[in-house]
């Protein structure tokens, strides 16, 4: 699927940032064309996750023109379960360590990626922790066991079950505590 550049010229030459949606089909075309038009420089990649859209990852690529100041957002929706966004490994090496963070926090594999794997959680980690999904305390703790003297992975066992928390039921039991107004529990 060829870019209409004509289209790409018109986003990045209006005035302020320029933004352009773009097909997992052309992406690598896209961002190779916009490095030739300048943005020689790739300052992130990262995820956002939109956990009611049927495509629910989107990936955005910031680009940067250092001689005229432009920055251009690329993005692009994918979802991770059924699709692969192909690497721009092959016109910005930085996008290598992007991606594997990418992958690591939202769980987007890249295609053709050179070293595709966690960078930034340990290997043994399960879950991708930046999904809205993803449970809040993981799902095991890791600690240094000072008998054993080694590393000890253990399943997550709350004390208190959080999402049916009552605001008013840590006042229960506290002698001499002042009544909150509206406080059903204060009789």
């Amino acid at each position: 699927m060829a870019i209409d550049t004509s289209k790409v010229d018109a986003l990045i030459n209006a005035p302020g940032q320029c933004i352009i949606n773009s097909s997992l089909e052309s992406l690598v075309e896209l961002i190779s064309y916009l490095s030739s038009c300048g943005f020689e420089q790739l300052v992130d990649i990262f995820g956002i996750d939109y956990l009611e859209r049927e495509k629910r990852i989107e990936v955005v690529y910031l680009l940067l023109d250092l001689k005229s100041n432009r920055r251009c957002c690329v993005k692009v929706c994918v979802d991770p379960v059924s699709e692969k966004v192909p690497t721009c490994c092959g016109v910005f090496s930085v996008a290598n360590w992007f991606e594997r963070e990418v992958y690591d926090m939202y769980g987007v594999v890249f295609e053709s990626h050179p070293d595709l794997r966690r960078i930034l959680t340990d290997y043994g980690f399960e879950g991708f922790p930046m999904l809205k999904d993803f449970p809040l305390t993981g799902y095991k703790e890791v600690r240094y066991d000072l008998e054993s003297k080694e590393v000890v992975y253990e399943k997550v066992d709350l004390s208190q079950d959080y999402r049916s928390f009552d605001s008013l039921t840590p006042w229960e039991g506290v002698v001499g505590h002042l009544s909150l107004p509206l406080d059903e529990k204060k009789e």
